[in-house]
């Protein structure tokens, strides 16, 4: 069946505006100021997409809390890609049950990809009652109506059409931070790698426009925003299904034309799909972190094929030697699993070689979860959890090595860092480089008695490493 991408209509959108306005009227007749909490598991996809609720919630007269306890609005962005991600939405969502009795009039609502499996839809809606409401991600923008609809009716609500998934433009955020954006450029995948149930949640690749993106960088800058950090399930193949090719090097010139961004930084690259233009780009344009996540998930070609994945470990060596000598100075960053079934001993250590080859600068690892309804699931030679996760640290400790060896490499370097933030009672602050993507890369502590500010950026001479976080001084105050 052709599926097709489904714009919401503006009309649409000023009618989720005017349910907003009206549930603020309801709670300003009821002379308080309600509380929300936004909990995100998953991917950086679900951090954009979470930002969008709480911006939703603010708009509803939601005041944004950092706890469950005592709010009138949960929310749980949940994801389906790693058991362990979906065991503890589980715990979790179970533990609510408590909150809510001390709190009768609490709403608890769930989305993100695990609700786009029927199978965790109908386990909510029959083993968790307290559970007011669900939502996959192509109900996102929804969620005003269904939130009062909930308020209204003291009903559940279960909205989990399977649609062709929807773009909505102009939807209201509340960014997590006041430096950086996660902007999502494209949604859904057409990959339907032999693991992953993200094809059948999120539905098919679904391009913004051009214009919607530069447009949304641009109203961040004008906030204040230092990075903009593009999202997809494969960024490589942004405009392929809209324009009918590649745009993503078109999308990263328009952007580095916006005054006021310090760095844009691309997640999530198929290594498969850089082309000669992007790497052109990158390397021309200053404002492009030297940084990608190449999410190449194993080196054994046996295991790559039942994977579904369309390369192959020579391909992948090749790609990676020639982003190295095209850009010298870039970071990669990669994410691999163990215990993949079918994986033997012989296949393990050929990847445990790859990772010690290519020397990765970042890198992460992750034990197979099966996934129900994906071909993986039902492949007949599972791995025993304890080997896999033999296995995966096994990995870990190898890149445990790497990590501190090309930290020790960076001693002496100048680099540019980004301030976040003060270290407490001490003389230092914490920082990151081009080479560290938020919430999933190390830190740099800075070492000063100057005053700094959050946002600044300063030139850190590195004079030690750990493991996965280096130590600087400011330029100007090093001495041999």
């Amino acid at each position: 069946m052709e599926r097709k991408t489904v714009v919401i209509a503006q009309s649409d959108l000023e009618r989720q505006k005017a349910v907003c306005e009206q549930i603020r009227e309801y709670w300003l007749a009821q002379g308080r100021t309600p509380l929300a909490f936004v909990d995100t598991y998953g991917c950086q996809q679900n951090e954009a997409d979470s930002e969008r609720i709480r911006g939703m919630l603010q708009s509803c007269g939601y005041q944004l809390s950092d706890t469950e306890e005592g709010a009138d609005c949960i929310v749980i962005n949940t994801c389906a890609i790693r058991e362990h991600a979906e065991t503890r939405v589980y715990g979790n969502v179970g533990a609510l049950v408590h909150t809510k009795a001390r709190h009768p009039g609490q709403k608890i609502f769930l989305c993100g990809c695990m609700m786009g499996q029927p199978a965790v839809a109908d386990r909510i809606k029959k083993s968790y009652r307290h559970v007011d409401g669900v939502f996959n991600p192509h109900q996102l923008w929804r969620f005003p109506e269904l939130l009062q609809f909930v308020l209204a009716h003291n009903k559940r609500i279960f909205a989990t059409d399977d649609s062709a998934g929807n773009i909505a433009e102009g939807l209201p955020v509340v960014r997590t931070s006041d430096l950086k954006a996660w902007v999502s450029i494209m949604y859904g995948c057409n990959n339907f790698c032999s693991y992953c149930i993200v094809p059948y949640v999120r539905g098919r690749e679904k391009s913004r426009p051009l214009e919607d993106i530069v447009a949304e960088a641009e109203g961040y800058v004008a906030a204040g925003v230092k990075e903009i950090i593009l999202v997809a399930q494969e960024t490589t193949l942004y405009g392929k299904d809209l324009y009918g090719e590649k745009k993503l090097p078109e999308l990263l010139r328009r952007l580095c034309k916006i005054g006021g961004i310090r760095w844009i930084r691309i997640l999530y690259c198929y290594p498969e799909e850089i082309t000669e233009e992007l790497i052109q780009v990158m390397r021309d344009e200053p404002k492009i972190c030297h940084y990608l996540d190449l999410p190449i998930q194993h080196a054994s070609d046996r295991i790559l094929k039942r994977m579904g994945r369309r390369t192959t470990q020579a391909e992948l060596v090749e790609i990676v030697n020639k982003l190295r000598r095209e850009i010298p100075d870039i970071v990669l960053r990669t994410t691999l699993i163990s215990g993949f079934p079918g994986e033997t001993q012989e296949d393990h250590e050929e990847l445990m070689s790859f990772v010690d080859e290519m020397e990765f600068d970042r890198l992460g690892v992750f034990t197979y979860s099966p996934e129900e309804d994906t071909p993986a699931a039902e492949m007949a030679d599972q791995i025993p959890e304890e080997v896999k996760e033999e296995r995966r640290d096994e990995l870990m400790e190898l890149q445990q090595e790497i990590s501190y060896d090309r930290g020790q490499d960076r001693i002496g370097q100048e680099l540019l860092v980004m301030i976040e933030g003060k270290v407490a009672d001490e003389s230092a602050y914490i920082g990151r480089t081009y080479g560290d993507a938020p919430k999933v890369d190390g830190y740099i502590f800075v070492q000063t008695g100057e005053l700094l500010m959050t946002g600044d950026f300063a030139k850190v001479r590195v004079t030690g490493a750990l493991e996965y976080d280096l130590i600087g001084v400011l330029s100007d105050e090093y001495t041999e």
